[in-house]
């Protein structure tokens, strides 16, 4: 088997690795941009090597996790703080921290964590997003709530529903423009245009 510690970043990663067979250690660092990563992954699968990779817990990672998976490699999660504690070398360069994964790994120390599934990790994804839109809405509606209190308009809850929408009529304009030349406009609900996120369980 190929043992690799991997000190990965958004767009390069520095490997150290040894084969746990003949004992050839050897290090490399390999860009994202250009594919040399992939492919260097792909040649190993086409080779018939096994591989397990250790990598610190980190993010802008799936596409990475995604081809190891599809590879059938393992992929060893490790907790940041437990790996850095274990550091001894003051000086933190991305070879050293190659080798202090390997060296983890080699040694059965690899502070590995528990990881979610995809679907559940793209499950979370929608219920963040989901959060995010519904704080937009709420953002917006109580702004037209406060154009609408301004004009003299307060129908409260009721301006969001059929009811209110004829009666949420206001004059808006200008900063600076005389209330009598203002024109008309209109504060409608949102869920007209930006209907309402539904996930389902």
């Amino acid at each position: 088997m190929l043992i690799i510690g991997c000190d990965y970043h958004p767009g390069v990663q520095q490997i150290a690795f040894m084969d746990t067979e003949t004992g050839e250690f050897g290090e490399r660092r390999l860009e994202h941009g250009d594919g040399e990563a992939e492919k260097f992954y792909r040649d190993l699968r086409q080779a018939g090597i096994s591989v397990r990779v250790g990598m610190e817990a980190t993010g802008h990672a799936r596409w990475f996790e995604r081809l190891l998976e599809e590879l059938h490699f393992e992929l060893w999660i490790g907790d940041p703080l437990e790996i850095r504690a274990t550091r001894v070398r003051k000086q933190k360069t991305d070879r050293h921290d190659a080798q202090l994964l390997l060296k983890l790994l080699l040694e059965d120390r690899f502070p590995r964590i528990w990881v979610a599934s995809w679907e559940n990790r793209d499950l979370r994804q929608l219920l963040w997003h989901r959060h995010r839109l519904v704080q937009m809405r709420t953002r917006i509606m109580n702004q037209l709530q406060a154009v609408a209190l301004n004009e003299g308009v307060r129908r409260k809850k009721r301006l969001w529903g059929q009811a209110g929408r004829p009666v949420g009529v206001v004059r808006v304009g200008s900063v600076g423009e005389p209330a009598a030349t203002r024109t008309p406009g209109v504060v409608r609900s949102t869920e007209s245009e930006h209907p309402r996120v539904e996930c389902s369980r």
